[in-house]
């Protein structure tokens, strides 16, 4: 399956256009810069770090479009960057814990993003809210090093 993916044309034009794969990478950091910045912009702020003056639900409400986009972008390019070296990478631990890890603080940020409203109304934040704030910054960081790791550990890149 992972081969076929690899060798399609549409892949070995990504693959061999150095400006095409190029923009695809550019494209790739814009959208986790914009999603994972985002993200923990909302994290600071739970843990009452960040923006303490403007109340949780406007915020979060103002970071939510940058967020999914970014984070829909990031899904895209990625696989595209995936596809280029698809056998490989679908071999590699690295690249597994790397996912894994993403899978994790995906749902780490929906849980945040979805309890927002409650958190808003509370008088304090709840401690439950800054844990839960505090494992997605750590998640995130984990993929960020994951991904940054993958090379050194496997040779690909």
């Amino acid at each position: 399956m992972w081969e076929a993916l690899q060798h399609a044309a549409w892949v070995t034009t990504l693959q061999t256009t150095g400006w095409l794969y190029g923009l695809v990478l550019v494209v790739h950091y814009l959208a986790l810069f914009s999603c994972v910045g985002t993200i923990v912009l909302l994290d600071l702020r739970v843990l009452g770090v960040a923006n303490r003056n403007k109340p949780l639900s406007p915020f979060a409400q103002h970071l939510r479009l940058s967020t999914w986009m970014g984070f829909g972008a990031a899904v895209v390019s990625g696989f595209l960057l995936f596809a280029t070296k698809a056998e490989i990478y679908a071999e590699v631990t690295p690249f597994r814990v790397k996912l894994l890890i993403i899978g994790l603080a995906v749902m780490a940020a929906l849980a945040v993003e979805w309890s927002v409203a409650r958190w808003d109304r509370a008088p304090v934040v709840p401690v439950t809210a800054r844990l839960l704030a505090l494992l997605s910054i750590v998640l995130w960081l984990g993929a960020i090093l994951a991904a940054v790791e993958i090379p050194a550990l496997t040779g690909i890149g």
